[in-house]
């Protein structure tokens, strides 16, 4: 049962041509996985649903509206803020130096090769190795 566990929600954004846009988190102290690249999203607000949470925090973080967000899975971040995350997938094939960034260092787009080179949460990247090994990924 989930009703006593914190939740949040992450959303893996792709553009047309299979690259991921991560998120460049602030290095400071008291944030989960400060310095890492991840995902857009954050935590759901009381009463407020997964997809609801995942909807605000693309536009309060980025300005961003995905197309067909889909929920995927959850994941627990066990390692970082302790939250039920729920994961969703999406389109969007903008230019992330337009977006206007109000957490954060840098939004940028990653073709899946060169996500092994990057500093990514363990469960995070557990997650987009799971999207990616999907055939129908994507």
């Amino acid at each position: 049962m989930t009703s006593d566990v914190s939740q949040g929600a992450v959303a893996l954004i792709f553009d047309d041509l299979g690259n991921l846009l991560l998120h460049l988190r602030d290095d400071i102290p008291g944030i989960s996985w400060p310095g890492y690249w991840s995902v857009l999203g954050g935590g759901c607000d009381p009463g407020e649903s997964p997809r609801e949470a995942i909807e605000r925090e693309l536009s309060e973080e980025a300005g961003l509206t995905a197309d067909g967000l889909v929920e995927l899975f959850q994941v627990r971040d066990e390692f970082g803020s302790g939250q039920l995350i729920t994961f969703f997938a999406g389109r969007w094939n903008g230019r992330p130096d337009r977006l206007t960034l109000s957490e954060g260092v840098e939004l940028r787009f990653f073709p899946p090769q060169r996500l092994p080179d990057l500093r990514i949460p363990p469960y995070i990247r557990t997650a987009i190795n799971r999207v990616l090994a999907d055939d129908n990924a994507w």
